[in-house]
């Protein structure tokens, strides 16, 4: 191996920073701890948390740093910018401090390994001013752990500083919360990260396009590690020559930013051929289909945030082409569009998991895009239909639509008498004289009382079987359907008597009105007939060929003011066509 492959260090770890002048992106926190150290209220615990590469465990170090260092002439105190050349400095840089002890708590999660520690903090550091423990991913520690570390961290000895770090701060005990100080590391903006990426260039004597490090910055996702690591690959790319946005996108495995957007236009287009023909250009270009499903989303994501707030379409990561191109589809395209591409392609990212193949799933995700891109939306579909020129009929005629026949089976049945029926159940019989017996002057009363009971199985047997002939209360005389129970008088009369404490005769008859079920049945096909009658929906099952009717809520109302008031009700973010 050459001495000049032994001395090389990855970015991440080359440019780690040493002192809080160098963190970046966390302003918030240095004055925290600068002030501290200053007036001397340095806490005996801290609790950083922040997603990963945020410099969690670096800050950890330069807090150490800072509680031992004793500067070039060996007599300085606690301070927050450690010289890096003194004896506690270089040994902590370099993780061999003996009185500076990290510990990783995703291997090291029992009790007894935190006994280790209860244990070593009653002796004073060896050589540093504080003894530091450093625990890192600490919501990694067992309950037990956490438990038997409560009493040490409340009340540790005065030389004694604990720094624990964790990426999942809802994973850690609120009692142990409770006894530390907590620092939240923020996620390195757009600009910040761009910035610094352009500096590390600088150091390095390499050259990148803005439009490669608006890559890689998109890509770290916040992360300042992941984004050095990203930049790290890219120079070694690069060979030694200018880092370019393409061989960025070859390098992660994605398609150009402007292919997406010519990819998401075509889809919305409702171009199912040429959208088919653009994803399989962009797969034989390299370009995984798992990453255009999610370069789709983002889009979509974009522009519906461009459409509610302009203001997001400066984003830094954005070249001025692709703002101008996200502002003219915010422009022309519905937030009903964006919100059906959003879930469908949500749903998609799903079927990737279990799809034979991702290209597979990327192209049925695009084919069923492109095919409910161009559907109207609900609003529009009334508009269209109830605009739509009257049609000849074949006596010469016109008609708003042709009435669909009705089924042969709902012609053939014999009419019921619906109002028959329910006035049989309604009507109000004189009064006897008993209290008891006349709070159930009429039958509908005798059937809430089976309900208020919920004897569910008397109930259905009642609403299917009782033909009432007639009532009044104390005696009910009814002809059974044809798939009444037998026992069905001897079971109404036991109930009534058992819950009214009165003797009820329930007698068997000839000439009965419909049974209620019979009675419901025969308002809901009327309903639907007239559902079916009415103007906007022949024209539906006109421009819909196969399509059936499911359900009619409400009364059915066949004037052109109650579909213009239909259609001013409907809410705005309703989507017959959304996927669940």
């Amino acid at each position: 191996m050459s001495e000049r492959e032994s001395e090389y260090q990855v970015l991440a770890r080359k440019y780690r920073p040493a002192t809080f002048a160098d963190l970046v992106g966390q302003d918030a926190m240095v004055r925290t701890l600068r002030n501290a150290f200053e007036s001397g209220r340095i806490a005996q615990a801290f609790i950083l948390t922040g997603i990963r590469g945020t410099g969690k465990t670096t800050t950890a170090r330069i807090v150490a740093k800072g509680l031992n260092c004793v500067g070039p002439d060996g007599t300085g105190g606690p301070t927050t910018d450690p010289c890096g050349i003194c004896e506690p400095c270089i040994a902590i840089a370099e993780g061999r401090h003996v009185d500076v002890l990290e510990m990783d708590a995703a291997s090291n999660t029992s009790v007894n390994d935190v006994r280790e520690i209860i244990d070593s903090v009653r002796y004073r550091a060896a050589s540093a001013r504080f003894k530091v423990y450093i625990v890192d991913e600490v919501h990694m520690l067992s309950t037990s752990a956490f438990n038997a570390l409560l009493k040490t961290l409340e009340e540790p000895p005065a030389h004694v500083k604990f720094i624990f770090a964790t990426t999942e701060i809802r994973k850690v005990p609120v009692t142990v919360l409770s006894r530390c100080q907590r620092f939240d590391l923020r996620r390195f903006t757009p600009e910040t990260m761009i910035e610094y990426l352009g500096t590390i260039c600088d150091r390095e004597g390499t050259a990148a396009d803005p439009d490669a490090l608006a890559l890689i910055t998109r890509a770290a996702e916040g992360s300042a590690r992941d984004a050095l690591s990203l930049l790290d690959q890219a120079i070694g790319m690069a060979a030694g020559g200018t880092i370019e946005a393409g061989q960025v996108r070859a390098m992660l495995g994605l398609a150009d930013r402007g292919r997406v957007l010519d990819l998401f236009e075509t889809v919305m287009r409702g171009d199912a051929a040429g959208a088919l023909r653009e994803l399989r250009a962009q797969y034989d270009d390299g370009a995984d289909p798992l990453a255009v499903l999610r370069d789709l989303a983002e889009v979509t994501h974009w522009v519906s945030v461009v459409q509610i707030a302009p203001d997001a379409a400066d984003d830094p990561t954005v070249t001025p082409d692709e703002r101008a191109r996200g502002q003219e589809m915010a422009a022309t395209l519905s937030v009903r569009t964006l919100s059906r591409a959003w879930q469908m392609l949500l749903k998609a990212l799903e079927d990737v998991a279990t799809a034979p193949g991702a290209m597979m799933a990327a192209e049925m995700a695009i084919i069923r895009l492109t095919h409910v891109a161009d559907l109207p939306s609900p609003d529009e579909l009334i508009r269209k239909l109830r605009d739509a020129p009257a049609l000849p009929d074949a006596g010469g005629g016109s008609l708003a639509a042709p009435r669909m026949p009705a089924p042969q089976a709902r012609a053939s049945r014999p009419p019921i008498p619906i109002a028959a029926g329910r006035r049989a159940v309604a009507a109000v019989a004189q009064p006897t004289g008993n209290p008891v017996l006349d709070r159930f002057a009429s039958f509908e009363q005798v059937v809430a009382l089976i309900r208020d009971n919920r004897d569910m199985k008397l109930l259905v047997d009642v609403e299917n079987g009782v033909r009432l002939v007639s009532y009044a209360p104390g005696r009910i005389e009814f002809e059974p359907a044809p798939d009444a129970a037998p026992d069905l008088a001897q079971r109404i009369s036991g109930r009534l008597q058992g819950w009214t404490g009165v003797r009820w005769g329930v007698a068997i008859g000839k000439g009965g009105a419909p049974t209620i079920a019979e009675v419901r049945a025969a308002e809901k096909a009327d309903t639907e007939a007239q559902a079916l009658a009415h103007p906007l929906t022949q024209a539906v099952l006109q421009t819909f060929p196969g399509a059936t009717l499911l359900e009619v809520r409400g009364p059915v109302d066949a004037t052109q003011d109650a579909a213009d008031a239909a259609l001013e009700e409907a809410p705005d973010d309703w989507d017959p066509f959304a996927e669940e």
